[in-house]
C-alpha cells in the first residue's frame, strides 16, 4: 500500500477566502461535537433567558431530533434573525471578556446548529407576538408567524445532515442518548430551583420520561439536598456532608460524601464554577487529594461542589464548549478545595456512612423458600443425639466479657465480647456495633504519628543493635534520597557499605517491629506514589504504612478494658469511623433492624 503524505501539493497553494457556509460548518465542529453538546447548549441558553421549567426530547440519541422547550423572556421576531447570526448575543456587548455571568457568550451555538442541521426556532417575548424562522444547511427562510406561548421552543432535526462525515463518528443511539442524560443531569444539579424533564420521543409512540426533577424549593442548601436526592439518590444525601467554606474572596460549597461511601469510579464526582459544569482537571485532582488520607488508589470520592468567585477571577473563555476554566490563582482554588474538605471529614468524627449497616443486613437478611423437610445428614443426627446427651458443651467461639452499663456519652456503646480474636462486638443505647480491631487500631495508629509529626515531629526509640537490611542497589538508594524525610518519622538509616542499609532508630508509636518489613513497605508506598504527589503527600502515605505495623494484629485476645479503651479513643479521634484504605472500621445495627431479621416486626 502506498503511503500519501497530506501535505505535499503538485503545485503552489493558492490562498483564497472560505464562503460563509464552510466557515460556519468549521467553527460548528467546534461548539457541537456531539448531540449532548447541542442539548446542552440549548439548555444553557434556556437558562440565561431565566427560565423556570426545561423540557428537552430526544429521538434516536439526538440525531433525528432534539427539541428544547422553555418558559424564559422570550425573543420578538425581529430578533430572530439576529438569534442564528454567528457572534451576536444579548449576554455580552464584548467590552469585558472576564466579567461574564452567564452560561453563553460566544454567540455561536444556534448558528452552528443552523448550519449543520435543521433548525427551527419558534419564540414569544412578553407583549409580543409569537414568530418562526427555519434554518437548514446554513440557508435562512424569512421569519414567519406562529402561535405560541412566552418562552422559546427549539427544534433540531437532523444532526449534521449537511455534514455526513460526521456521522460516521457518532456513537450508538443507546450511548448518545446516555450523553444527553449525564448533560442534563449536571445541568439540574446547577440549578436546583429549576424543574427539568427528559423524554424519548419515538414515531407513533407516547413520550417516555427519561428523567424528571420539579424546581427545589427552600434556601441554597435545602434545594440542592433535595435535587441530589433526586439525581444521584437518597443514599448520596444520607451519607454526604455539608461543604460551606470561604477564604480570600473564594467560595465553595455543596455535598460531599463520607469516604466509606466511595466509588469504583470517578461517576460522582461532579464540580462547578459560578454554577458552571466544568470538567477542571486540577479542580478534580484537589478533590482526589482531599481524601488521600482516608481512600485507597483504587476508590474515589463522591462529592459534588460548586465553587464561587468574582468572574473577574477566572476565565471561561479557554474553549469553545466552555467545560474548562482558568483561575487567576489556581492554588487558592485547589487551596480551599482540600481545606475545606478536610475539615469537613474532620468534623465528621467517627461516622461511617449507612450503607455499610444496609449492605451488612442485606447479607445477614435470609433467603424466602418453600419448607420442606429435610433428610438430615448422619453429621447432623450425631450432633442431634450428642445435644442430648448430659453435659454437652460446644468449644467457646466468643470471649464474653462482664456487663458494662451503657451510657448516654459512648456512641460505640461498651465491649460485651470478641469473637475469632478480631472482632468486638459492643452495645449501644439503641442496637450494637462490630468492631474490626486491627482496622479501627491502624487508624488510630496513624492520627497519633500525623499529630506528633506535626507537633514535634515523631519521637524515636534507638535500637540496642542497629539491624542491617541488604537491599537492592536502586532500593538503598531510593531510601537514602529520602532518608532526612525518614528521620522526621522516627525512622533512622544510614549506608552500610554495598547496598545494605542500616536501621539505627524506628517510631517509638511501633513498639518492636521488623526493620526490614518496614523498609520494604516504605519502598512499596515509594514505588506507588512516585513523584507526581507532594513531599506531605507522600509522607502521610509512609506514615499510614508504618501505623499497619504498630496496630493490633488480627487474632490477638483482647481484654475488656482493652477493648472499651479502643472505643473510646475511636470516638475521640477524627476519621476513625474508616480505616487508612478507606473500608469501615465498625458496622453499626439499629435494634430495630435486628428485630426485623428474626420477624419480630
Amino acid at each position: 500500500m502506498t503511503l500519501h503524505d497530506p501535505k505535499t501539493y503538485d503545485a503552489r497553494p493558492v490562498i483564497r477566502p472560505l464562503d460563509e457556509a464552510a466557515i460556519n460548518r468549521i467553527a460548528a465542529g467546534e461548539v457541537v461535537e456531539r448531540p449532548a453538546s447541542a442539548v446542552k447548549e440549548l439548555v444553557e441558553n434556556a437558562l440565561d433567558a431565566g427560565a423556570r421549567r426545561i423540557a428537552v426530547d430526544y429521538s434516536a440519541g439526538g440525531k433525528v431530533l432534539i427539541r428544547v422547550t422553555d418558559d424564559g423572556h422570550g425573543m420578538a421576531g425581529a430578533d430572530l434573525p439576529l438569534a442564528v447570526a454567528r457572534h451576536a448575543t444579548s449576554k455580552i456587548d464584548g467590552s469585558d471578556l472576564l466579567n461574564i455571568r452567564s452560561f453563553g457568550f460566544r454567540g455561536e451555538a444556534l448558528a452552528s446548529l443552523g448550519a449543520v442541521g435543521r433548525l427551527v426556532l419558534t419564540s414569544r417575548a412578553e407583549g409580543h407576538d409569537g414568530a418562526s424562522l427555519t434554518v437548514a444547511g446554513g440557508r435562512m427562510a424569512a421569519v414567519r408567524p406562529a402561535a405560541a406561548t412566552r418562552g422559546t421552543v427549539v427544534e433540531l432535526r437532523d444532526l449534521f445532515y449537511a455534514t455526513p462525515a460526521r456521522l460516521k463518528f457518532l456513537r450508538s443511539d443507546r450511548a448518545e442518548a446516555g450523553a444527553i442524560v449525564d448533560v442534563v443531569r449536571r445541568l439540574a444539579m446547577a440549578e436546583p430551583h429549576v424543574g427539568f424533564v427528559l423524554s424519548e420521543v419515538a414515531d407513533g409512540e407516547a413520550p417516555r420520561v427519561i428523567f424528571r426533577a420539579e424546581p427545589e424549593n427552600g434556601d441554597f442548601f435545602d434545594a440542592l439536598h433535595g435535587r441530589l436526592t433526586r439525581v444521584l439518590g437518597a443514599e448520596f444525601t444520607a451519607n454526604a456532608l455539608r461543604i460551606d467554606v470561604d477564604r480570600e474572596g473564594l467560595r465553595l460549597v455543596g455535598y460531599a460524601a463520607l469516604p466509606t461511601y466511595s466509588r469504583g469510579s470517578s461517576v460522582q464526582q461532579f464540580v462547578f464554577v459560578n454554577g458552571r459544569p466544568v470538567l477542571d482537571r486540577m479542580l478534580l485532582g484537589a478533590l482526589r487529594v482531599a481524601y488521600f488520607d482516608f481512600l485507597s488508589r483504587d476508590r474515589h470520592p463522591a462529592a459534588v461542589l460548586s465553587l464561587i468567585c468574582d468572574p473577574e477571577r477566572v476565565d471561561v473563555n479557554v474553549h469553545p464548549a466552555k467545560s474548562e476554566v482558568r483561575f487567576r490563582e489556581p492554588e487558592a482554588a485547589r487551596s480551599l478545595i482540600i481545606t475545606g474538605l478536610r475539615m469537613a471529614l474532620s468534623g465528621a468524627g467517627h461516622r461511617a456512612s449507612s450503607t455499610v449497616a444496609d449492605a451488612t443486613l442485606a447479607a445477614m437478611r435470609p433467603e424466602a423458600r418453600v419448607y420442606q423437610m429435610d433428610r438430615p445428614s448422619q453429621n447432623s443426627l450425631s450432633r442431634a443425639y450428642a445435644f442430648q446427651a448430659p453435659g454437652f458443651a460446644e468449644a467457646p467461639q466468643a470471649r464474653v466479657e462482664p456487663t458494662v452499663e451503657v451510657e448516654e456519652a459512648m456512641p460505640l456503646g461498651a465491649a460485651r465480647a470478641q469473637v475469632h480474636e478480631n472482632y468486638i462486638i459492643a452495645q449501644t443505647a439503641t442496637g450494637m456495633v462490630i468492631v474490626d480491631q486491627h482496622a479501627a487500631h491502624e487508624r488510630l495508629v496513624y492520627e497519633r504519628l500525623k499529630r506528633q509529626m506535626a507537633e514535634a515531629g515523631i519521637k524515636a526509640q534507638a535500637l540496642l543493635i542497629p539491624e542491617i537490611v541488604e537491599l537492592s542497589p536502586s532500593d538503598a538508594a531510593r531510601l537514602l534520597e529520602v532518608s532526612d524525610d525518614l528521620a522526621q518519622m522516627g525512622l533512622t538509616i544510614e549506608p552500610f557499605g554495598g547496598s545494605a542499609i542500616a536501621v539505627r532508630e524506628t517510631p517509638t508509636i511501633l513498639g518492636q517491629v521488623s526493620a526490614a518489613a518496614l523498609l520494604r513497605d516504605v519502598l512499596d508506598e515509594l514505588a506507588d506514589l512516585g513523584h507526581a504527589q507532594s513531599l506531605q503527600a507522600r509522607m502521610d502515605a509512609i506514615l499510614s504504612r508504618m501505623a499497619c505495623h504498630g496496630s493490633i494484629r488480627s487474632g490477638r485476645q483482647l481484654r475488656a478494658e482493652e477493648m472499651n479503651a479502643l472505643l473510646r479513643e475511636m470516638e475521640a479521634t477524627p476519621h476513625s469511623g474508616q480505616c487508612n484504605h478507606g473500608r469501615p472500621t465498625y458496622v453499626e445495627l439499629k435494634l430495630h433492624d435486628i428485630e426485623r431479621l428474626f420477624g419480630r416486626r
